[in-house]
């Protein structure tokens, strides 16, 4: 029997997490104007999740985009979290505690893929080191990349 790393995930604000076991499925990312209006960005990346998803703390609340698809996310920070439909459930790559691993293998309706996807990456880097510097006095209340037993922290409500 094959023994599988356990995954780790969750929204920004910690309300959603979960935990999924076994094997992952394929990583991919949609182009579709519903996973751009979910995601509020580009496109969607998603991985499958075979074996399913556990919940371990909220759930995630589920917006019913179309007749055979639902999206989840959370109703308190509105991170998108996920997108079912009939055949099962598709995890954001974003969610994942540990995301490196997870590239995406494959492009999903790729006829709506804005024009200029392709050439983001060619564009200049932003390097002025004073916005960096200022960036660092940012006091975050994201939640940590790792499952806490805590959380809040700094006494937030959640």
């Amino acid at each position: 029997m094959s023994e599988y790393k356990v995954r780790t995930g969750g929204c920004q604000c910690g309300a959603v997490r979960f935990r999924v076991h076994g094997e992952l499925g394929r990583a991919s990312i949609c182009h579709c104007r519903m996973c751009q209006k979910h995601f509020g960005s580009l496109f969607g990346a998603f991985v499958s999740v075979p074996g399913g998803v556990e919940w371990t703390h909220e759930e995630p609340s589920v917006f019913q985009s179309s007749v055979n698809i639902e999206r989840g996310f959370c109703a308190r920070c509105g991170t998108p979290l996920f997108y079912r439909n009939p055949e099962g459930i598709d995890i954001a790559i974003g969610a994942f505690d540990e995301r490196d691993d997870l590239a995406p293998k494959i492009q999903l309706n790729h006829k709506y893929r804005l024009p200029w996807v392709e050439t983001i990456f060619d564009q200049p880097v932003h390097d002025d080191p004073d916005y960096y510097s200022r960036q660092e006095t940012i006091i975050s209340f994201q939640h940590p990349d790792h499952e806490t037993e805590n959380w809040p922290a700094h006494g937030l409500q959640l």
